[in-house]
């Protein structure tokens, strides 16, 4: 107990210093970042200052450059100045892999030292569902992530879709996969097949109706782990079929589709004939699964697993929304995919503390409050990065002690409706592109006489 303790908690020397500073990550940093110039920005300062521009309220770059500056200032370094250009030069410098790596590697790290009070029946719980981000209208991100096709030229913005596989037991992003949101290879379905690797023996997978293909189960087979998802409505099931295991339970076998054009004929080859798949209705929802031992898991037992799915919806609201990263601020492609990145390594570290919270204060990391968690590390942030010896490691133990007390209440069966009571600004929507509206607000005044025409 003491040494899973000391892992967790990792001496009480902070977020960075106890994930981004340790050998694993400063390989990658080093592999990554290479050889650089002393700058005023090297890569880790610049990581940093990314990262807490991803939680700071404001997230302007102008916010960050002063904040650096009185750090700089407050410790006797050479001032940077505040001039936003610097800065905006090191983000595009960053090597995109680094932050990518170093996300993987908190989340991964993380989930390894999960205990096994903590995972369902000892199993490790993993969650994967997609969602869409927008991005500022530019011709490099609308080439990288175009519009709805539902939307005018001039008045949409890019989107660029987003699949995650979370961790079920500490919230954590364990990998993710961006691409466009439409065209060959852009869906749900193609991003997880990206991050099945990640899929080890033992592990349990929970999806929607969408991912309950037979490809992708008869990989998750293979590798050793098992699902459990929602019937495809496509999919007809019949209960009189198959070896009943009990009222609308049942397994069956699913015979091997056609070759689909994505794969080779060479991995076609070593495909199984048939899938042995188990298929339950509880409550009119009928689940498709690979626990097929009825004693082991009963439906209600593998419906109650189920519920727990919706985690990652409110992960996803979570980084989206406390996070904000719904809208994204960079301008190139290159630059968004960066800009995810580092949102979701500082999601992870949030997560990272707040395991150790859990830990020490002997409750589930589920139970705990991240946009509180968020708060008290940045209400403690210039503290732990100017303080250190014996005062660093009660202060951190403090904030651990703090973020241990922020759970979130207990409130089953509750429900909300989906709409908001607060009414809009009523301005009219903008139905033709700003560079035309501005032409006419022009030609309104010139005939008013406001202005004087050109």
């Amino acid at each position: 107990m003491t040494a899973l303790r000391h892992q967790f908690a990792q001496g009480g020397s902070g977020v960075f210093s106890a994930v981004l500073e340790g050998a694993d990550a400063a390989q990658i940093i080093e592999t990554e970042a290479g050889h650089y110039r002393d700058r005023c920005y090297p890569p880790l300062t610049t990581l940093r200052l990314f990262i807490g521009q991803v939680l700071s309220e404001d997230g302007a770059c102008q916010d960050v450059v002063g904040r650096h500056l009185s750090a700089c200032v407050a410790t006797g370094r050479r001032p940077c100045g505040l001039n936003t250009g610097p800065y905006c030069q090191a983000r595009q410098r960053l090597p995109l892999a680094m932050p990518q790596r170093l996300s993987r590697m908190v989340g991964e790290r993380l989930e390894s030292r999960m205990p096994k009070a903590w995972c369902w029946r000892g199993r490790h719980v993993k969650l994967f569902d997609g969602t869409t981000v927008s991005m500022p209208d530019t011709p490099e991100n609308q080439r990288a992530f175009p519009q709805s096709s539902e939307q005018k030229p001039g008045l949409g913005f890019p989107v660029a879709r987003i699949g995650g596989l979370i961790s079920l037991a500490s919230g954590a992003v364990l990998a993710h996969a961006v691409a466009a949101c439409k065209g060959k290879g852009t869906g749900e379905q193609t991003l997880l097949r990206g991050l099945l690797p990640l899929i080890v023996k033992s592990d349990i997978l929970l999806a929607d109706a969408l991912l309950a293909t037979w490809w992708i189960v008869a990989e998750i087979r293979r590798r050793g782990g098992d699902v459990l998802m929602v019937q495809q409505g496509r999919r007809l099931t019949d209960f009189a079929q198959g070896r009943r295991l009990g009222q609308n339970d049942h397994v069956v076998e699913w015979p091997l589709p056609q070759r689909p054009k994505w794969m080779s004929l060479d991995d076609y080859a070593h495909c199984p004939a048939v899938l042995r798949v188990r298929e339950v209705e509880v409550d009119g929802r009928i689940l498709i699964t690979t626990l097929l031992d009825p004693k082991a898991v009963t439906p209600r037992e593998l419906d109650a697993l189920y519920a727990l799915r919706w985690n990652i919806e409110v992960d996803w609201r979570t980084i989206k929304v406390t996070m904000a990263m719904d809208v994204l601020r960079c301008r190139s492609p290159e630059m968004i995919e960066k800009e995810i990145a580092v949102h979701l390594l500082a999601y992870n570290l949030v997560r990272w503390t707040m395991a150790s919270a859990a830990w020490l204060g002997d409750v589930l990391p589920r139970c705990l409050s991240f946009t509180s968690a968020k708060r008290v590390l940045l209400a403690f942030d210039e503290q732990l990065r100017h303080c250190g010896g014996k005062r660093l490691s009660f202060m951190f133990a403090t904030v651990l002690a703090a973020i241990a007390d922020l759970r979130i209440p207990h409130r089953p069966g509750r429900f909300e409706p989906r709409a908001k009571k607060r009414r809009p600004k009523p301005l009219p929507l903008l139905s033709v592109p700003r560079l035309i509206a501005r032409a006419k607000i022009r030609e309104q005044r010139i005939v008013r006489g406001l202005i004087v025409a050109p």
